[in-house]
């Protein structure tokens, strides 16, 4: 089994020393994705935009993979407060309405860049 990394021209650079995503044995593991605007740099204060903004990089990446949004697998959630997980839901839903892929939320301390939000995922691609 060989490991592909993906470096999107639709997603904000990664800040650190990893790709985008890999592609390994029929799927695809996207990294964190940050609610970074990859057209501007910026980052909204608004924890619906930026959940909307980290969810829209995931989506953008395993399309250049060849995936769909309806290829999620799972995702993970971690945010910076528990209260505002129902915003979150709010926008999580937007994106994933009748496919419901399995889910982790979990709150943590702190996230790269002070955001709210950090989302990663797996997709299924086929060969």
């Amino acid at each position: 089994m060989s490991v592909n990394p993906i470096i999107s021209p639709n997603a904000p650079a990664a800040i650190g020393p990893y790709s985008h995503a890999t592609v390994a044995g029929g799927f695809i593991f996207v990294s964190g994705q940050l609610p970074i605007n990859p057209s501007t740099n910026s980052i909204s204060d608004d924890i619906k935009e930026q959940t909307r903004q980290s969810l829209s990089n995931c989506i953008k990446i395993i399309n250049d993979c060849g995936s769909a949004i309806e290829d999620v697998t799972k995702a993970t959630i971690y945010i910076k407060d528990m209260n505002q997980f129902a915003a979150i839901n709010e926008v999580y839903a937007e994106f994933f309405s009748s496919h419901k892929p399995a889910r982790v939320c979990v709150e943590v301390a702190r996230l790269p860049k002070d955001v709210l939000v950090e989302i990663d995922m797996i997709a299924y691609k086929e060969n």
